[in-house]
């Protein structure tokens, strides 16, 4: 063949090195592609670089070359630009503030100074850059300073605001309900700890809540979105936030659009910008302000893409020239199809480029966009989700109880003649003091969401990033993980095994024409293309052809309904189509005999059954027939770690189920590998089967995986797994996957996801594989059972105290005195701070906050922690004391006595699957030691030892300074180290029972066949629409979806 014979030109590219974003540049474009950043891989890959002239003092630029010089230079040094890529920075550090500069933030900030009247909309005369220089740096200083920061923001944040924010809630305003009644009293002691007890939780839940934030912006800057731009005449990769109005922006396949922008030409046709000139000088684009129109301007797009692809002058919409970019702007205008833009049409912030490559210029910053504007509207609804509801609920409940007990100490206190406010502690305001302190737990809200903090700050570490707090609630409950195979279940090492040749063709020639009809954008390469190009390595005749002169005239990129790739190029005189795709589709291009067929089909089952994907490719030349070349096979081998960590998966009680593009057979075979299970389905089971809605349902339940799976099949597969109950996973990493991200209860972006896939999830990993997820589906499990003990034990205190005290004011007319109240409440939330902290073990099962299950628990444990008290106190009914070994005050002994059992009560929720963190034991010890020497110095106790008129009278002689001796404060502690086995006792046989396991568990494969079948049968429904030629209006009609698209198949 004469392509194997033809030598390079004199002049054509060396084997040489290649800068990191300089492959990306083709096409003769030249434009310098320097980043900051990247002076080190520029000086690292130096002595790879070599030219045919060695005067040369600069290397050539890859934009200097070619699209397929560039392509070629990138074949050579694939692994090298990799390697230094890794090693180079990522610019320069900002300076971290000191440890005890918590209220700094670790990332700068700029200061809006005043909004223009216009705001939003930049001058006339910022929207006329040119595409070749770009902004100076100086424009842009100048530009941010009227714009800001190209990025979104819920609200500038006020620390004061912050601060106070610590302050309001329900439970909070009883406290400084507390507070405000004390000064009443006069009980400056109660009002100075009760205002400590409400700063130290503000205090410690800002802090914690402040560090955790850092180290979780830290790693967000990794995963931050990034922008092309063209600046002072170069090409720069900058973050998508320091864009400003009048940027040209380079917007290609796989990238987030990064702001508002209008396109102005294809990348490979910049002398296509002085016509865009004239058009918009002429006013032939319209005000592209007026988002209004542009929802109706994208359907008359989306319309005009089903007519025929050259006329562009349909009457529905008016379009210039050819299609330049493709966008994926479901989420805005629900439209499920990519949409075709063209010269002047807008982009909208947050969409996904598919396809294309194109200059735009950017019209406003991402606040003014009509993204930013539409979020702006429900920019003060702040959605806690399920979090804030429980916490919500639980507060509601125990002030509901307050009330309720403080009702049943003012019609006890009538019953012993008590005035509502008198000298002493023995009227009924002082009552009611007493139980609005101990009858709401002040750490609550703190606690719970300092926990959460610090548990995202842990997840951070593992190379997890949590877009928001309450997704780590939704992780630890999924029950169902539905993942990718390639990078998470495989291990993203795409390889091409020894294809299968046609008789008569040469493998070079193969090789060669796969690699045309591949993608040449080396920026946003798929795994596919690029280990296509790539394997050339081991090909040198087949690079040789590529270095003949070939010019690409069109590219198609995959889609669902041709199933290949297509390339339109032409070399001197010839021209040709080359086509890679799946091989059915390839071989129903060519016009050959049944027997070549079934060859082709059988040779691809082959492949498939030892796990390799089959890829055929074909060509054509001028108007020749199509002529097949082969097929190729590709493998990516399982994770070391895969099969096993899905083992333990499946322990945990979250079965995966695997969605792969791949045949059925390549899908089996890799489940068998993985040890996943073989009930794999063809994914056109979930929309084109004649399956009743309440099968589907099921088919979704019982299948281990689908084969064949786009990203509209990820999206039904949640909806129906959601619909039975389940709490959903889902892994995505393409724009196409961002609805179903956004569907499923914790939508997880793995590692090398696409912005917009990283936009849509709950949680952004930074590292591959399914253990990672795994891990930290065990991670939030633990989270989860900190936050859960925590409030089991928390209700179980609040309910000791008024079960024992309203009791204690009805029967005899007492109460602990106020001053030692505060202190136990202040005890117990320093003591339970180090919950965050804490050791925890992980549940076998999915969990969930089990409301029922929750109180059943605490009121029991309450109830026997007052009957613990109860008992130590009718021990002083007997005149040598009981308990009191030489002398003791029956304040001081009641304070200790509350005071162990509620503090040691968090090892009993905590459970004993693990053994306590030092901080939470070291905590609590401290707690313990400073309450024992309240009891020995008798401080707080009161005049004359703290001794109340009782009903009936107390005989034992008090301690009139009421201090202790220290006999009985062993007592004591031997007593509570009693009451607390017991508790624990008592616990452990609640928890054996399963009826109480599983009290308030909600069912995860509830199953309502009517309502199944129903919603089944409308999801096989499309709406269609036409234009009518008499009137001018569109028709609309319900069609049957199976009818319409199977005709397509």
């Amino acid at each position: 063949m004469d392509f194997l014979a033809h030598q390079r030109q004199h002049g054509s590219p060396a084997d040489d090195d290649i800068e990191a974003q300089g492959a990306s540049h083709f096409n003769g474009v030249n434009y310098p592609t320097e980043e900051p950043g990247d002076e080190h891989i520029a000086e690292s890959s130096e002595e790879h670089v070599k030219f045919g002239d060695y005067r040369l003092k600069e290397p050539v630029k890859s934009s200097d070359l070619n699209e397929y010089e560039a392509l070629d230079r990138f074949i050579t040094n694939f692994d090298v630009e990799r390697r230094a890529s890794l090693a180079s920075g990522t610019g320069k550090r900002r300076k971290s503030p000191k440890w005890w500069q918590f209220w700094k933030s670790k990332e700068g900030g700029i200061d809006d100074e005043s909004e223009p009247a216009d705001v939003g909309k930049p001058p006339g005369a910022w929207l006329e850059t040119d595409i070749q220089h770009g902004l100076s740096n100086a424009q842009v200083e100048e530009r941010r300073k009227r714009f800001g920061w190209n990025e979104l923001m819920a609200e500038k944040e006020n620390m004061f605001a912050k601060v106070f924010s610590y302050f309001q809630g329900p439970i909070l305003y009883v406290m400084e309900l507390a507070a405000l009644l004390a000064v009443g009293l006069g009980d400056w002691i109660d009002f100075g700890v009760i205002i400590g007890i409400l700063c130290l939780n503000a205090f410690v839940g800002f802090y914690q809540e402040k560090q955790a934030a850092d180290v979780v912006a830290s790693l967000k800057g990794d995963i931050a979105m990034r922008a092309n731009v063209v600046r002072d005449g170069k090409e720069e990769q900058i973050l998508a936030r320091e864009l400003v109005p009048g940027d040209v922006l380079i917007i290609q396949e796989g990238q987030t659009v990064p702001g508002d922008a209008q396109l102005i030409c294809d990348y490979a046709r910049p002398h296509d910008f002085e016509q865009f000139k004239e058009l918009r000088n002429e006013d032939k684009f319209g005000d592209e302000e007026e988002t209004k129109n542009g929802n109706n301007k994208a359907k008359e797009q989306e319309k005009g893409k089903s007519d025929d692809d050259d006329d562009d002058d349909d009457e529905g919409s008016i379009h210039y020239g050819e299609p330049l970019v493709a966008c994926d702007q479901s989420a805005i205008t629900g439209e499920s199809l990519a949409v075709d833009k063209y010269m002047g049409d807008v982009l909208y912030y947050t969409t996904g480029c598919k396809r294309g490559k194109a200059f735009a210029i950017m019209t406003t910053s991402a606040k003014y966009s009509f993204v930013g504007r539409t979020a702006s509207l429900v920019q003060g609804a702040k959605d806690q989700g399920h979090f804030k509801a429980v916490m919500d609920s639980i507060g509601t409940s125990l002030l509901v109880l307050v009330m309720f007990w403080v009702l049943v100490v003012w019609i006890g206190g009538f019953f012993h003649h008590l005035r509502i406010a008198e000298p002493g502690v023995q009227n009924l305001l002082h009552y009611t003091l007493v139980l609005l302190i101990i009858g709401v737990p002040v750490g609550l809200p703190v606690v719970t969401t300092t926990t959460l903090a610090v548990g995202a700050a842990y997840l951070a570490k593992q190379k997890a990033i949590v877009q928001k707090l309450t997704a780590i609630e939704s992780l630890a409950g999924v029950n169902v993980l539905c993942s990718d195979k390639t990078g998470t279940l495989t291990a993203n090492k795409l390889s091409i095994r020894e294809p299968f040749v046609a008789e008569g063709q040469d493998v070079n020639w193969m090789m060669a024409v796969a690699a045309l009809a591949s993608s040449h954008s080396i920026a946003s390469l798929d795994p596919i293309d690029k280990v296509t190009i790539t394997t050339l390595k081991r090909y040198p005749k087949a690079r040789e052809i590529l270095r003949e002169g070939w010019v690409t005239d069109k590219f198609i990129p995959f889609d669902p309904v041709s199933k290949r790739i297509t390339t339109e190029c032409h070399l001197g005189n010839d021209r040709y189509v080359c086509a890679k795709g799946a091989p059915r589709a390839i071989v129903n291009l060519a016009n050959v005999s049944d027997e070549v067929r079934n060859m082709y089909n059988q040779k691809a089952r082959e492949f498939a059954q030892r796990g390799f994907r089959s890829l055929g490719v074909a060509y054509k030349k001028n108007d020749g027939p199509w002529v097949l070349l082969g097929l190729l096979s590709m493998f990516d081998p399982p994770r070391e770690d895969t099969a096993q960590t899905i083992l333990e998966a499946s322990h945990l009680g979250v079965p995966v189920k695997m969605l792969t593009g791949d045949a059925i057979a390549i899908a089996k075979e890799t489940c068998k590998m993985l040890g996943l299970g073989t009930k794999v389905y063809n994914s056109e089971k979930l929309i084109h089967s004649g399956l009743t809605g309440a099968v589907q349902h099921d088919l979704v339940a019982r299948a281990d995986g689908f084969a064949e799976v786009f990203p509209e099949h990820k999206y039904q597969v949640v909806e129906m797994l959601q619909q039975r109950g389940s709490l959903t996973a889902m892994t995505g990493d393409g724009v196409n996957d961002a609805p179903s991200l956004k569907k499923a209860d914790c939508g997880i972006a793995v590692e090398g996801s696409s912005e917009a896939a990283q936009a849509a999830a709950d949680i952004v990993f930074l590292a591959p594989g399914l253990s990672t997820i795994i891990l930290s589906i065990k991670t939030a499990r633990q989270i989860f059972q900190r936050m859960k003990a925590y409030v089991q034990y928390r209700i179980a205190l609040c309910l000791h105290l008024e079960i024992y005290l309203t009791t204690s004011m009805v029967i005899l007319n007492e109460t602990i005195r106020p001053d030692l109240i505060v202190f136990i409440a202040l005890f117990a939330d320093l003591a339970t701070v180090a919950v965050a902290y804490d050791n925890a073990h992980v549940e076998p099962r999915p969990v969930e906050w089990q409301l029922k299950k929750i109180w059943v628990i605490s009121v029991i444990l309450g109830s026997l922690l007052a009957a613990g008290t109860w008992i130590i106190r009718a021990t002083m009914f007997l005149v040598d004391g009981g308990v009191v070994q030489r002398f003791g005050s029956i304040q001081e002994v009641l304070f200790l006595e509350v005071a162990l059992t509620e503090n040691w009560l968090i090892f009993v929720t905590r459970g004993g699957q693990t053994w306590p963190s030092w901080q939470l034991v070291g905590a609590i010890l401290c707690v313990d030691a400073l309450a024992t020497i309240f009891t020995l110095f008798g401080w707080l106790s009161g005049s004359g030892g703290g001794v109340m008129e009782t009903t009936p009278q107390t005989y034992f002689e008090n301690s009139h300074n009421g201090w202790t001796d220290i006999v009985t404060v062993v007592i004591i502690w031997a007593y509570s180290i009693g009451v607390l086995i017991f508790v624990a006792i008592v616990y452990l046989a609640l928890n054996s029972f399963s009826w109480i396991n599983n009290l308030g568990r909600k069912d995860r494969n509830k199953k309502d066949t009517q309502i199944e079948n129903i919603i089944g049968h409308l999801n096989k429904l499309a709406v269609e629409h036409e234009p009518d030629p008499k009137t001018g209006h569109d028709k609309y009609f319900i069609v049957e979806k199976t009818a319409a698209d199977e005709e397509d198949l």
